[in-house]
């Protein structure tokens, strides 16, 4: 099987300082449905990894994230994709969670589920806490430079052996290639 790791906010869609709290806030990045669809169509699962801390923050509830995330999958059918899970950490910073990226609770919860060993396996995201995460599970980080990755991809800690590419197409381009 091949699997995918995406982080939600900045690499699928706009990420906010303010946090995305309704489905109009929730906007898709140029080409992030596409590359989905794209992968999709070369055999890849595509599941999404995401720290959704403004439910333990109180700023939006269960329900504004479902809705955000029905509008998400309304609009990656209407490209032809889909995804495989939706993995979310509610907690806010100081709740002392095991999944709150950079901790890698919610890729180990992946793995379980999908019964796949992370090893080589890409876990896609935009800053340092993803591709952290990424790393302590086994799994290849890879950053995007969309969302906070400009400014990620400047710092000279991130994990040996990140894969950079400039966004979510540029990742299914590459994936595509023989």
């Amino acid at each position: 099987m091949k699997l995918i790791i995406l982080d939600r906010d900045g690499v699928i869609n706009q990420d906010s300082p303010q946090f995305v709290k309704n489905p109009d806030e929730w906007i898709p990045l140029p080409g992030s449905l596409e590359a989905i669809a794209r992968l999709n169509q070369n055999g890849w699962r595509v599941v999404v990894a995401t720290n959704q801390s403004g439910l333990g923050r109180g700023l939006f509830n269960t329900q504004a994230l479902n809705a955000m995330h029905a509008k998400f999958r309304h609009e990656l059918a209407r490209v032809g994709g889909q995804i495989d899970g939706l993995f979310i950490c509610p907690h806010a910073p100081h709740d002392g969670c095991q999944c709150r990226k950079p901790l890698p609770g919610l890729l180990h919860a992946i793995s379980h589920r999908f019964d796949i060993p992370l090893k080589n396996v890409p876990a896609v995201g935009d800053s340092l806490r993803d591709l952290q995460a990424a790393e302590a599970a086994g799994a290849q980080p890879w950053l995007v430079r969309t969302g906070n990755g400009l400014q990620t991809a400047q710092r000279d800690d991130l994990p040996a052996g990140t894969v950079i590419h400039d966004n979510l197409l540029a990742v299914a381009a590459y994936l595509e290639a023989p």
